[in-house]
């Protein structure tokens, strides 16, 4: 996770502070993974002290500090670092701006992928992704940012048939994706920020 005031830079919403939206979506896709049954424990990787101080009621929850700042998937490796250097746990990175996250939908997810060495799932899109697994033994990688999906599968993670409807696909970095994820019905911290209707 960014410091809240540089995340989300494409994201612009009339009337709703910037760092404040961002910092509501990092916390209830946290939140939402920390819920999950398959998930024993959720590792965010940022040096946003708000973040870290408004988290700290979420269970099952570390922060690992980034130090200086290496890009997504070096972020990405320090926290696979962090929980399992050996790599002998499955292992999964989610990004962190899916406000309507639901527990379910990640797990099963995380189920499907553990019959395959490396998965993924795309975005809406189709051409990002929003997950990236390792089952235990299988060398951890990663290649997020604009076109991740083709590189991902290219360096053999297996595609995920996860609905369209799933909110694991649905990752908000624009106010037009923003506006799907309220429709699905967003956590009660984006909510809040929004003035949208009650979260699930």
């Amino acid at each position: 996770m960014k410091r809240s005031a540089q995340g989300k830079s494409r994201l612009e919403v009339a009337g709703v502070d910037r760092a404040e939206l961002a910092r509501a979506i990092a916390l209830d896709t946290i939140e939402a993974a920390a819920r999950c049954e398959s998930v024993l424990q959720v590792v965010v990787v940022s040096d946003d002290p708000v973040l870290a101080r408004e988290s700290a009621t979420i269970p099952a929850l570390r922060t690992v500090s980034e130090g200086d700042p290496r890009g997504l998937d070096a972020a990405v490796a320090t926290g696979i670092e962090a929980i399992d250097p050996s790599g002998r746990m499955p292992r999964a990175a989610l990004l962190g701006d899916l406000p309507s996250l639901r527990p379910a939908d990640l797990h099963e997810a995380l189920r499907a992928a553990a019959s395959v060495d490396r998965a993924v799932v795309a975005d809406a899109e189709g051409t990002g992704s929003t997950l990236v697994t390792a089952r235990p033994g299988v060398p951890w990688s990663s290649s997020f940012g604009d076109g991740s999906f083709a590189r991902h599968t290219a360096a053999g993670c297996t595609p995920l048939e996860i609905p369209d409807a799933s909110t694991l696909r649905r990752d908000v970095d624009t106010a037009d994706q923003l506006e799907a994820a309220v429709r699905l019905v967003v956590g009660w911290r984006t909510a809040a920020v929004l003035g949208a209707s009650p979260a699930h």
